[in-house]
């Protein structure tokens, strides 16, 4: 198998209701793949499902060919899948730098004990993991407010650190759950060359769930649409937009025109 993601049937209910009925998608390795539908459609509870927060009713999920179903999150978070969410969820009175730290924590081999003593192997670890971190901060242009804390940060920087620190626990996989939530043009502007910026320098596969199709027509190289928890339509932007189907669920006819 050459897909980073595969999502094989998968079926999530909660008691009598079906929020997501035999979903399947594959995932190829640097491709930006989007997922869009009306509130309620499911794309949450897809992320979720991927991600360990909720192990699917039925199906499996192969990360990589290995399944990874009803694995716990922070298990699957070190095999190669970070997400972002819909509220930013950073450290508000952490600076920008200890933020990128928090992730990179994920990649300590020393444990508990040896960080207690400060024994030689875990001051080496620790200070490669602030060089890396800094590093990243200077190749993302975040480095100029390393020492902010990240509550003090402008929304658009809050909104790219958290992307940044999903970066740092070293993914194959990135999920950004409306990464344009709240932002305004130029702000959108800007995230939408960020995000292919970081698929080609850091050779990161994205998956993304935006309600802004400015965003995800511009940047997704393949779009699913989701409605009631079903796949009604699969495509380029161009064929996606032009769907009956799609037109008649999310976008409009005031879209269109």
């Amino acid at each position: 198998m050459n897909d980073v993601l595969r999502a094989d049937h998968i079926t999530m209910r909660f008691g009598g209701l079906t929020a997501v009925d035999d979903f399947f998608i594959s995932i190829k390795p640097m491709e930006i793949w989007g997922l869009i539908g009306p509130n309620g459609a499911g794309k949450t509870t897809i992320f979720n499902m991927v991600t360990g927060e909720y192990t699917p009713t039925e199906g499996r999920i192969y990360l990589k060919g290995k399944d990874i179903t009803g694995l716990k999150p922070n298990v699957i978070c070190g095999l190669g899948i970070s997400r972002t969410f819909q509220n930013i969820r950073l450290f508000r009175d952490l600076t920008v730098l200890e933020n990128v730290l928090v992730a990179h924590h994920l990649r300590l081999r020393s444990n508990i004990f040896e960080a207690v003593l400060g024994l030689p192997g875990y001051t080496r670890q620790e200070r490669q993991m602030v060089k890396e971190a800094e590093e990243l901060l200077d190749k993302v242009e975040l480095w100029d407010v390393r020492m902010v804390k990240a509550g003090g940060l402008p929304y658009g920087r809050q909104r790219k650190l958290e992307i940044v620190r999903a970066l740092a626990t070293e993914p194959s996989l990135l999920l950004l759950d409306e990464p344009a939530a709240g932002m305004n043009p130029q702000e959108t502007e800007e995230l939408m060359d960020f995000i292919k910026r970081i698929r080609d320098e850091f050779k990161v596969t994205i998956a993304l769930v935006e309600h802004d199709m400015k965003v995800v027509m511009g940047i997704c190289e393949r779009i699913t649409v989701l409605d009631y928890g079903e796949i009604i339509s699969e495509g380029t932007a161009e064929q996606v937009q032009n769907d009956p189907a799609v037109i008649k669920a999310y976008l409009g006819e005031d879209y269109i025109a």
